[in-house]
């Protein structure tokens, strides 16, 4: 019998050895002919920020850029300064409404989705429910009541008209649920024993738990914040983002062209670099998404 189940192994074991690395070839393969065209596009904005006026204009486009030229960037920050509102003030509103809405919607995403993950009330599913139904409607759907709320309220011109929305933002309950319910109750137990209270419950064992989670979600929210130009409620210049000023110089014409290809790959850069400093915590959070008690 004993030799039997090694034949049966050393057989599995040797099938598997071979097909993974057939599997692996091919999916090497794929996954190089995947990556190649996905970062194309991130090689073109690269290039194009460096390149001249002919070569941006050269038909057919070429990827690589042939005379590099720091032209682009000069002739942005001098657009930039020679506006009436400084370029430091949109900075600093790009990061009041970025950081207020990524924050925030972190904080009470997670707050409401503690007691929806670990205690039990009447209505709880139905709440729940209604989170995963409005993830169907798109945010276009939602534009005049959001602002018929924002007058009622009379935050418009004002930071918390586009800080406020970024809170309800229903994936963030979704997935902080999702992985609060992975953790064990017994956890929660122990500390009720040890004489927690649900607030140093929260902060001090569901949270830290789930860092990859509000870490994820926090990358998806800077990227929807940063993209904000906050036209429909900002009035006031010196309110509007960092955002807004760079997409009215891309639509200055063939004269700005070389400053809208450095206004691209700042716009792209921003969201990137954040993504590469949570980038281990996402894969973390990929990698533990199907764990269980």
């Amino acid at each position: 019998m004993k030799s039997m189940l090694k034949k049966l192994f050393r057989h599995r074991k040797n099938k598997q050895i071979n097909r993974s690395i057939a599997g692996n070839t091919l999916l090497f393969i794929l996954m190089g002919i995947c990556g190649i065209f996905m970062v194309l596009p991130l090689v073109m904005i690269v290039n194009n920020a460096v390149k001249p006026l002919d070569e941006l204009y050269q038909y057919p486009p070429k990827i690589f850029v042939r005379n590099p030229v720091f032209t682009n960037f000069s002739d942005l920050f001098t657009l930039m300064n020679d506006s009436w509102i400084p370029f430091s003030r949109y900075i600093l509103n790009s990061v009041i409404i970025t950081g207020g809405g990524v924050v925030g919607h972190v904080l009470c995403a997670s707050l409401a989705a503690y007691p929806l993950a670990k205690h039990k009330f009447p209505g709880r599913d139905i709440l729940f429910n209604m989170v995963v139904l409005s993830m169907m409607f798109s945010w276009t759907v939602t534009q005049i009541p959001q602002y018929l709320i924002i007058s009622m309220l009379h935050i418009n011109n004002n930071y918390l008209a586009l800080i406020l929305p970024a809170w309800s933002f229903g994936m963030g309950l979704y997935l902080m649920k999702q992985f609060m319910e992975q953790i064990p109750d017994s956890l929660r137990e122990s500390a009720k024993l040890d004489g927690a209270s649900e607030w140093q419950i929260f902060w001090r064992i569901i949270m830290p738990n789930v860092k990859p989670a509000w870490l994820t979600l926090a990358i998806f929210q800077f990227q929807q914040m940063w993209i904000n130009t906050g036209s429909m409620f900002l009035r006031d210049e010196q309110l509007k983002p960092l955002q807004y000023a760079l997409q009215q110089i891309t639509a200055g014409g063939v004269a700005r062209a070389g400053a809208a290809a450095a206004v691209t790959f700042i716009i792209a850069a921003i969201p990137i670099v954040f993504f590469l400093l949570c980038q281990s915590n996402v894969l973390e959070t990929m990698t533990t998404s199907g764990m269980k008690e």
